[in-house]
């Protein structure tokens, strides 16, 4: 494989109409499972100029529609949006379409007399960790993520004034000998107040580039490429500039695109939906490996069959010195981890409201929560891998 190169990751704030969406049906989510933890939830969102719709499929406790559009509103004024075209008050238009789910998947994936839980469907998941960062995670997507989140800090706290809440980053790398060496460019897109020129956006986002990545990988700002609006103003976003909708931003949630990702988005499903609970238990598993000193990098890829609660597959990808090691990490994972969809709850706790907080910056390299959030960014099963 190629060693010296470039490689760009993107990321999007809680502001992105993509994200706004992805907010809101994972507010669903834990609204349910808040409830009953082992409700069922299906979500998709659409946000549009002074509208939002929801649709999907529940199996739960009863939960007014009012009070739904209620929390609805109160996610859109946490991001910040109170505009002329999108806005947590009455101006903006909340339909909600959730419905019973149906009872053909229920049967498939429910425990009945000797038959385990089965998964919710089909599909391929993976789990990637690498030491190019101090959480294992991808340099150009910790980063990138990184920059836009002290943003949003620093704008709902009121220390930076007229940024609005939809703003994009990317960053891109130069590898040497396969290792992350420096920051090549770096662009943001930010939504602004009309009252802001672009040079003064420009002296409000130059410092946060500073404070995310470190100095010895981007050395002279001025002689780096960076890029703040390069379009120009940007006072028109959100749902109002551009239509959102739940689970596009599947690469922006997990690795940046340093690892494969297997198709299904993560939010507005409840943890009995593997392209959520096994995509996490994969992470889980990957970060475990590598804090473990087994292999600078690791890529899992898991396979269910709806219906069928163990993995049809597991695949394993160690770097390249550590190939020899793969058999026996395999074996060490069948025989210590059960990753039926059950198993995968139980082992990290998933029955919980915990996927709000998921939405925006990455599900990914994270901090774990003390009231269950990220529990699989948690590196506690280092110890089974220690033994081989």
């Amino acid at each position: 494989m190629k060693k010296n190169y470039l490689f760009t990751s993107e990321s999007v704030s809680e502001g992105h109409p993509d994200k706004v969406c992805d907010r809101i049906s994972d507010m669903v989510v834990d609204s349910y499972l808040s409830k009953d933890p082992y409700s069922r939830v299906a979500c998709e969102t659409l946000t549009t100029t002074n509208k939002v719709v929801l649709a999907g499929e529940i199996r739960g406790p009863e939960i007014s529609k009012d009070e739904i559009i209620e929390k609805v509103r109160s996610c859109i004024k946490d991001i910040g949006y109170d505009q002329d075209g999108f806005s947590w008050k009455e101006q903006t238009l909340i339909e909600s379409h959730l419905h019973a789910q149906s009872s053909d998947i229920a049967m498939g994936v429910d425990s009945k007399d000797n038959k385990d839980e089965g998964a919710g469907d089909q599909g391929i998941m993976f789990g990637y960790a690498c030491k190019e960062t101090e959480d294992l995670m991808p340099a150009p997507i910790f980063y990138s993520h990184k920059i836009l989140r002290l943003m949003a800090n620093d704008r709902k706290s009121g220390v930076i004034k007229g940024i609005e809440p939809d703003s994009k980053s990317q960053v891109t790398m130069q590898y040497v000998n396969g290792k992350p060496s420096k920051v090549t460019s770096v662009v943001i897109s930010t939504q602004h107040s009309k009252d802001l020129n672009q040079e003064k956006v420009k002296d409000l986002i130059l410092p946060y580039i500073s404070k995310a990545i470190p100095k010895e990988l981007i050395t002279d700002l001025e002689s780096s490429e960076i890029y703040i609006n390069p379009t120009g103003q940007f006072i028109i976003g959100g749902p109002d500039g551009d239509t959102g909708l739940t689970g596009r931003k599947i690469i922006v949630d997990t690795y940046g695109g340093a690892a494969p990702h297997g198709g299904g988005a993560f939010s507005g499903k409840d943890p009995t939906k593997v392209d959520r609970s096994a995509a996490y238990v994969a992470r889980y598993l990957a970060k475990n490996i590598v804090a473990a000193g087994v292999s600078d990098k690791c890529l899992i890829q898991l396979s269910y069959a709806i219906g069928v609660s163990k993995p049809l597959s597991i695949y394993l990808k160690l770097g390249e010195n550590d190939q020899d090691k793969t058999h026996l990490v395999e074996k060490i994972i069948r025989n210590n981890f059960d990753l039926s969809p059950r198993g995968i709850r139980e082992l990290l706790s998933l029955n919980k409201p915990i996927y709000e907080i998921t939405s925006a910056y990455g599900h990914f390299g994270r901090k774990p929560t003390d009231k269950g959030g990220f529990s699989w960014e948690k590196t506690d099963k280092t110890s089974i891998f220690k033994k081989m």
